[in-house]
């Protein structure tokens, strides 16, 4: 096929417009109808990508957490005395967080205990994930990545058909434009693993020590395996762009200077300023599942982007709306994927998973998208339901997941924002040692996570420090700093 829409038209020649008397129409909760044509029905109507109904959307947390845990309840005075060395103040954490301003970092630190019946959580605040067993609170939360995929293959499809309508001649937005944003969009979470980011940043560096590994590049992978395996006749440059669209946001994509049309990558992964149609479906529907509000308005932004030096940009009116998107994704990193309960189930799977590695070689397919499409959240049954001794530690852990004997929380501290620059991570050395009154804490009781929830740009306001490359434009259509 051509990459230009000139092979088959029967697949393509509709793909230009919205026309969709070809397409297959799915309801979506969040949406709408979505309509997908015939090409991306062979990428999803694929047991690869079917898999990812098996992948929960709210897959991970990895806030900066000082996770501490004990066999021995009398430790929880001596913990309170650690935290006592620099001690927290309720007024001073408040202030602290970042409903009250959103330039600068927030950061905490909760104590608890391992042991049955004992509290258990240490939440701190130095990069951030999802929850992995969000739904075990919020019930509501079953939402996957299935239904996820097909909202940012459905908002990219809108975005690069406005951007299109607007300033298409002048852009030289073409089909095979569309095709690729589109296809980008469908398969951008194609590679993440069993609990998403719990599989990628917690449970790899466990069992892998310091081996870098993404999910970003295990989807280019996929979309290649997929393409082979299914015999998809689909052009090689198409493929080739869509891979450059999925790990755009990440360090290994493509220096911008060798691309063409570079505003096209911004549209599913924007790694400039974090503004793209897969926070604006995730937010949204995150939000919706929960039971919490959202006031997003992305398609008043998507309504108002436009292209000027070759980077999406946005009318300076829309601020207020664009910070909004920032900080409602912060609170949800606050009230839902840095819960305590969340975090702690979450730290009950990570413990089960690693103890089930050697046996289950879980990590050993991570390099063979033929073998890491078998992999999905049915694992935890997996362990749970069989009978090999091997499995005894892990399948006691999930039990007591499914019992309600949950890692506990006890306490929390939250870091100055003044003490933040030159604030050392605690580590579980720092804990074990600062034990007093002959209480006995190993390192082995202990578990310790530095984390930091920001606006994606650490202690930057992410609109005034990118405003004159991401751009944000008057009425003019003039590209204008933000005011200090």
């Amino acid at each position: 096929m051509g990459a230009h829409c000139n092979g088959d038209v029967a697949i393509h020649s509709f793909a230009c417009s919205q026309d969709f008397r070809f397409s297959k129409r799915i309801y979506d909760n969040v949406h709408g109808n979505i309509y997908l044509d015939p090409l991306f029905l062979k990428f999803m109507d694929t047991e690869q990508f079917q898999r990812l109904r098996d992948l929960k959307q709210l897959g991970e947390s990895s806030p900066v957490y000082f996770l501490i845990y004990s066999h021995e309840k009398k430790m929880i005075p001596s913990l309170m005395v650690y935290l006592e060395i620099h001690p927290p103040k309720r007024e001073a954490q408040r202030a602290c967080s970042l409903r009250d301003s959103w330039f600068h970092l927030s950061r905490l630190h909760r104590i608890g205990l391992r042991s049955q019946g004992i509290p258990c959580l240490a939440k701190g605040i130095t990069t951030l994930a999802v929850p992995c067993m969000a739904h075990m609170v919020y019930p509501g939360a079953v939402h996957s990545r299935f239904e996820h995929s097909l909202g940012v293959y459905w908002l990219a499809g809108q975005a690069i058909h406005k951007l299109k309508t607007q300033q298409g001649f002048e852009l030289g937005i073409d089909c095979f434009d569309i095709r690729t944003v589109k296809l980008a969009g469908l398969l951008h979470d194609i590679g993440h693993g069993p609990y998403s980011h719990l599989f990628e940043r917690e449970f790899l560096p466990r069992v892998h020590g310091g081996r870098k590994w993404s999910h970003e590049q295990m989807s280019v992978k996929m979309v290649d395996y997929i393409v082979d395996e299914h015999h998809i006749d689909i052009d090689s440059e198409t493929i080739k762009q869509v891979k450059e669209m999925i790990v755009a946001s990440c360090g290994t994509s493509q220096a911008k200077s060798s691309r063409e049309k570079h505003f096209l990558y911004d549209i599913v992964a924007n790694g400039r300023n974090g503004i793209d149609v897969d926070k604006f479906d995730y937010i949204v529907r995150d939000s919706r599942a929960c039971g919490l509000g959202c006031n997003v308005e992305f398609q008043r932004i998507m309504e108002d982007m436009r292209v000027l030096g070759d980077e999406i940009c946005y009318r300076y009116k829309d601020y207020l709306t664009i910070y909004k998107l920032f900080a409602t994704r912060a609170d949800l990193y606050r009230t839902v994927y840095t819960h305590a309960k969340v975090k702690a189930i979450d730290l009950m799977v990570l413990d089960a998973l690693v103890k089930a590695n050697d046996y289950l070689e879980i990590s050993s397919h991570i390099d063979d998208p033929a073998q890491y499409w078998k992999l999905d959240d049915t694992i935890i049954k997996t362990i749970e339901t069989a009978p090999d001794q091997e499995l005894r530690e892990s399948r006691d852990l999930i039990r007591r997941i499914r019992r309600r004997d949950l890692y506990r929380f006890c306490n929390e501290y939250a870091v100055p924002r003044d003490k933040l620059e030159n604030f050392k991570d605690v580590t579980v050395q720092d804990i074990v040692c600062s034990q007093k009154n002959g209480a006995i804490l190993r390192e082995e009781d202990v578990v310790v996570d530095n984390v930091k929830i920001d606006l994606t740009r650490g202690k930057h306001n992410p609109l005034e420090r990118y405003f004159k490359r991401v751009g944000i434009y008057a009425e003019s259509e003039e590209v204008i700093s933000f005011p200090t």
